[in-house]
């Protein structure tokens, strides 16, 4: 009986951290559909596999990185970087909290961009106003709402995946003949392997950056080699998810206007079935996934300029419910939202295609030749080497 309890709780934490994947992966950008229509949809017939093999790409990364962290115990990001870098480490931990920053700064402007975008398409009113409005939001809730949003973060996931498989199987189902037809383009077309590849490339590079959210659950785990079951687990559920949009969103891929939309998942709902039940539906779970990104990730900024508060601070703000906000965490969280606007105004299609590969660029020298030249020289961690 022990040892199924055991087997048990070992499952349970296996299955939870693979979910912790998904959310990660899952944003304004995914729910908008954006992300994927731009990475994978627009080049073919070719997202009928490339979905699979940027999650396979990353699902090695992660294994390893998560293992890596569980077996030399290290679960801050700062500490992992300077365990598995090295001697390198002065320059490539360094040169990581700048790629992180430039993560932190550019994934809420694409929650910002995705909220405005959906509103803006749903009110009709101009999507400059439309961010302004999520931003206002956005800086409310980050200061006195953050602990609600990480106490209701779960059941919010659970909802906004419930909400797509509500969404999109019904509409799969319906468009299947608007699926045959855009696979008889897609091959008509014959859009290149190459650029297919090099994007979900680029895509799977741009996700590595999360690393550095991870590191920190790798300490559930009761044995390092469990992490590489529990990204094994990720990736099946992400690439099911992913297929499941592209094959929503090819419903509506022969359509004129499919291609220059901002939120495609909206365009292909407004064009399905239930439109009217959809609609609404879809639209505030894009809106409440964008935003409950964004608020995280300007609650981190906020708290990475501010520091932690002491102990007497703490205990402070334990008794006032933790409404007491210092002058500076609201100049801290102005000034962050600020630049989340300024950068949402290129546009969410922008972010998505120019901003996240950027990233991807900055990802390729301080994670991904690193990691693979560790790899190489350390037996994927099994030998004891300087790196």
């Amino acid at each position: 009986m022990k040892n199924n309890k055991g087997a048990g709780k070992t499952g349970a934490i296996i299955l939870g951290v693979s979910f912790v994947w998904f959310t990660t992966h899952f944003g304004g950008g995914f729910a908008s559909g954006a992300q994927i229509y731009s990475y994978f949809v627009r080049y073919g017939a070719w997202c009928l596999l490339m979905p699979v093999l940027a999650m396979l790409y990353n699902t090695v990364f992660f294994a390893y990185s998560l293992r890596f962290a569980r077996k030399h115990e290290v679960y801050d990001y700062r500490s992992y970087n300077n365990a598995f870098y090295g001697k390198f480490a002065p320059i490539f931990s360094n040169l990581f909290e700048v790629l992180y920053i430039c993560v932190m700064c550019v994934a809420p402007a694409v929650a910002f961009a995705t909220g405005g975008a959906t509103l803006s398409e749903l009110t009709g009113l101009p999507y400059l106003f439309c961010t302004f409005l999520i931003g206002v939001f956005i800086f409310i809730v980050a200061i006195f709402g953050t602990d609600l949003v990480r106490r209701v973060a779960s059941v919010l996931s659970v909802c906004i995946i419930a909400g797509l498989l509500i969404v999109y199987i019904p509409n799969i189902i319906s468009g299947f003949s608007g699926i045959r037809d855009a696979v008889s383009s897609m091959t008509a077309a014959e859009l290149p392997l190459g650029d297919a590849l090099y994007s979900a490339f680029l895509y799977g590079t741009f996700q590595l950056s999360n690393i550095a959210v991870f590191v920190q659950h790798a300490k559930s785990f009761e044995r390092p080699k469990d992490a590489v079951k529990s990204m094994g687990v990720g990736f099946v559920v992400n690439s099911l998810m992913m297929l499941m949009v592209v094959l929503g969103l090819m419903t509506v891929y022969t359509d004129p206007g499919a291609a220059d939309q901002s939120v495609p998942t909206l365009f292909m709902v407004q064009n399905g079935v239930g439109a009217s039940f959809m609609t609404p539906l879809i639209s505030i779970l894009i809106i409440l996934g964008a935003v409950s990104t964004a608020v995280n990730m300007v609650a981190a900024m906020v708290k990475r300029v501010c520091g932690e508060p002491g102990t007497d601070e703490k205990e402070k703000n334990e008794d006032k419910k933790r409404f007491n906000v210092s002058r500076k965490e609201i100049i801290a969280a102005i000034v962050c939202c600020i630049v989340d606007f300024g950068i949402a105004q290129f546009g969410l299609l922008t972010l998505i295609q120019k901003a996240y590969s950027a990233i991807a660029y900055l990802a390729i020298p301080v994670i991904l030749i690193p990691y693979i030249v560790h790899m190489i020289v350390t037996r994927f961690d099994t030998k004891t080497t300087e790196y």
